[in-house]
């Protein structure tokens, strides 16, 4: 190809040298000349192949403790000189340059460093400098250099020498730059992030490493992709790829069970992210069956999971149902056996790792970022508001319910029972209308009201929620108060033996 060109030369800087060995090997059989640096150059001499020490071209050892060892203009200007250029090259033979036509260079380890809890000058001196510079310079000069910055990238790269008995396209070499300034963009977000920790400085900046693209976005005429370390949250044990859907009620499943991490056997499906089914029992089974009883129409298709091992029993009737995703800490052997039986059925395992603390969102022309609603409502924050105090069983379910309400969409309203959902009235304009739409959906599948609780996400601003509630049969409400009319409920409630509890915090959900 009339744009490919052959290698003579070569730079190589690592902290990491698993693969490297060959690639070096590649290199010398094909005569490249090879300069190094430290233990880069002490790794290709032990493998006995010649290589050119970097202070050999600079006249300059490396100094500070290693600080600078390639910042130079002679490794730079072999670097960056374009190579069609008349007056560069003269001055690359003015000042005796050596050409260099592949930059190996990857970067210290700064995140690892952080996330192991370093102390700060540890962290610091993992901030790298002549790494960075280098991999920017070939990138940007990826006309007549190939940057290699990754690790990850060794493979292809070897591919490439091979095939092409050292010639390197035009379209490999952007392709490669492409690759370099990804991971050069990606280390300094990261740099910046750890130093801007207490949000002082008011800029965003995320950046994943890690991505795939889904078959379509929310819908069919929509692209969709997922940014982030699938892997690290579960192990996939069988099943088709998830779409952009599965993920969002695979996100909402998870942020639910979450709630009930080291309780009772919980089991709770989901559908367009909100519950149509929560129960919490002695076992399992007996968890996702009355978990499915709170709406076995809205869990044809739904997303399942399971805050403890699923045995063979549970999932012998979990088979019967058509369901996307499972999800749990584990399943035993039977179970997994059973429930690979339809082949496009996803198993995952949850492993436990601490999830994201913020939240983000497009909105408008920018971004919304917030701290994730990491308050659950507990029995200490509770007050009693009316005279009436809610039993303890009652304050059992109470608890039960505002967990998930919680993390249903807003307006709504939740109705538990014994540690089971009822209904929940999701995504509603008005607070009636979601507590309407709730106890209907509860008669609909035959439960019994009378005894049951109320949990919603915002306080009510009148007394006629209390009231509907309380002629369906309702005997104790948790919402968080607030209202400046807070006194209208309380007295209806008063008057009509209903126990009410404020928990002072709201659980908007949008």
């Amino acid at each position: 190809m009339s744009d490919s060109k052959k290698v003579t030369s070569a730079l190589i800087s690592v902290f990491h040298k698993d693969g490297l060995g060959p690639i070096v090997k590649k290199l010398d059989e094909l005569g490249v000349t090879i300069y190094s640096t430290g233990g880069t150059e002490k790794f290709i001499t032990e493998m006995g192949i010649n290589v050119i020490p970097v202070e050999e071209v600079t006249d300059y050892p490396s100094i500070l403790g290693g600080r600078v060892k390639t910042l130079h203009p002679k490794v730079f200007g072999g670097i960056l000189n374009r190579q069609e250029n008349e007056s560069d090259v003269k001055e690359m033979a003015e000042y005796n340059i050596p050409q260099l036509d592949i930059v190996i260079v990857d970067l210290y380890p700064f995140e690892n460093t952080v996330a192991s809890g370093a102390p700060e000058q540890d962290i610091i001196e993992k901030i790298d400098i002549g790494g960075i510079s280098l991999i920017r310079a070939a990138a940007k000069n990826f006309k007549d250099t190939i940057c290699v910055s990754s690790m990850e990238d060794y493979d292809a790269f070897l591919e490439i020498l091979s095939a092409n008995d050292g010639a390197i396209s035009l379209a490999d070499r952007k392709n490669f730059a492409a690759k370099a300034f990804n991971v050069s963009s990606h280390y300094d977000t990261a740099i910046f992030n750890y130093f801007n920790s207490d949000d002082k400085i008011p800029a965003l900046k995320i950046s994943e490493q890690k991505g795939k693209t889904l078959r379509y976005g929310e819908n069919p005429h929509q692209r969709g992709f997922f940014f982030g370390d699938f892997e690290a949250i579960f192990d996939k044990l069988h099943g088709k790829e998830l779409s952009y859907n599965n993920l969002l009620d695979v996100d909402a499943a998870v942020n639910l069970i979450n709630e009930f991490t080291g309780e009772q056997p919980t089991f709770a499906i989901l559908k367009h992210n909100n519950a149509c089914g929560v129960a919490q029992r002695e076992t399992v089974f007996q968890a996702y069956t009355d978990a499915l009883a709170g709406d076995p129409v809205s869990a044809f298709g739904g997303v399942l999971i399971s805050n403890t091992e699923i045995d063979e029993t549970t999932a012998n009737e979990i088979h019967k149902l058509f369901c996307e995703v499972v999800i749990a800490p584990s399943f035993s052997e039977k179970a997994t056996e059973i429930l690979k039986g339809k082949k496009n059925r996803i198993l995952l395992v949850q492993k436990d790792i601490k999830m994201p603390q913020t939240s983000v969102r497009t909105c408008l022309n920018g971004t919304l970022v917030q701290d994730k609603d990491n308050i659950t409502d507990s029995l200490d924050i509770l007050s009693d508001a009316t005279n009436n105090k809610p039993t303890d069983n009652q304050l059992e379910d109470l608890m039960f319910a505002s967990k998930i309400c919680k993390h249903t969409k807003s307006n709504t309203i939740v109705l538990t029972k014994g540690k089971q959902l009822c209904a929940s009235g999701t995504g509603q304009t008005s607070r009636v209308d979601a507590l309407t739409q709730a106890i209907h959906k509860a008669k609909s599948f035959n439960f019994d009201l009378d005894g049951a609780v109320m949990a919603s996400d915002a306080f009510f601003p009148f007394p006629d929620c209390v009231e509907i509630a309380d002629n369906a049969g309702i005997k104790a409400v948790i919402q968080p108060g607030g209202s400046i009319k807070d006194q209208l409920s309380i007295d209806y409630c008063n008057e009509h033996n209903l126990a009410m509890v404020f928990t002072g915090i709201r659980h908007f959900k949008h």
